[in-house]
């Protein structure tokens, strides 16, 4: 009996395609079931929208005339892209735990495609999200300032991000295995949003936090989304590199931590309960 003909190289990109496609729809399903997690993932920067923008905004200032409210939308489209590390490390560990992982693993499909197909589902989701919050922007006052086009590439950069943090919640969901405990891990997300230029601007932090503020990859991405957006606010001192040139170095952090996490998280799935 003949061996069977190798498959070419589109061949293989069409079987990861659709294999991709296939656990999108399981994860996209999932939400389908379960709308109380699309209503959660807004409901945190609605929250600080509130708390920020109408109980301490009043007593918080930033340089220039266009209002603390203007400063901080920005920063709650960063703040949904940031969260992508909690429902997808859940997810993950989830899976891994109730031997979904391994099944998965036995299956003959493409290890990464099933790991994009999951990422690429729940950025669907937080681009619904991000619609929403957008829409709520507009209704309490915020603005684009710079076009379309720009507001564009601030939406595109936002949903970039949110790829990002969907991978580094795989690759840990994946080493942590268990649902209860990465439950339990996910809440420090919000300290690593808080030391950030999403609520106020660094100027005003000790010297020390101002600098972990203003390397931390989320303070470049919601620098950069206020200049996209048109929302920056003069300089009152001198910052770091990746905050005077928050647009680039929110790619350089994007492109850097997805070549990090891809690799880990394909081999831990790869390896999982070896």
């Amino acid at each position: 009996m003949g061996s069977l003909p190798p498959v070419s190289l589109a061949g293989r990109a069409r079987f990861a395609v659709s294999d991709a496609w296939a656990l999108a729809l399981r994860v996209l399903l999932y939400y389908r079931h379960s709308p109380g997690l699309i209503a959660a993932s807004l409901l945190a920067p609605l929250t600080m929208l509130l708390i920020f923008g109408y109980i301490f905004g009043s007593a918080i200032q930033v340089p220039g005339d266009a209002g603390y409210r203007e400063y901080l939308m920005p920063g709650l489209f960063t703040l949904i892209a940031a969260n992508g590390i909690m429902p997808s490390m859940t997810g993950a560990a989830r899976d891994a735990g109730r031997g979904v992982t391994d099944r998965l693993r036995t299956m003959p499909i493409s290890r990464a495609a099933a790991l994009f197909g999951q990422t690429a589902a729940d950025l669907v989701v937080s681009a619904v999200v991000l619609a929403m919050l957008l829409g709520l922007g507009l209704a309490f006052g915020w603005r684009a300032h710079d076009g379309l086009s720009h507001a564009a590439a601030g939406v595109t950069l936002l949903l970039l991000f949110r790829f990002v943090t969907n991978w580094i919640g795989v690759g840990l969901g994946l080493a942590i295995g268990r649902e209860d405990t990465a439950a339990q891990l996910s809440v420090l997300v919000f300290p690593l949003a808080m030391v950030t230029n999403v609520f106020v601007p660094t100027a005003g932090m000790p010297a020390w936090l101002r600098v972990i503020a203003e390397w931390n990859p989320i303070s470049a991405v919601a620098a950069a989304a206020r200049h996209l957006f048109g929302n920056e606010v003069p300089r009152t001192a001198a910052v770091a590199w990746p905050l005077e040139h928050p647009v680039t170095a929110a790619l350089a952090w994007s492109v850097l931590l997805l070549a990090v996490f891809i690799p880990l998280s394909v081999r831990a799935f790869a390896t999982h309960g070896r």
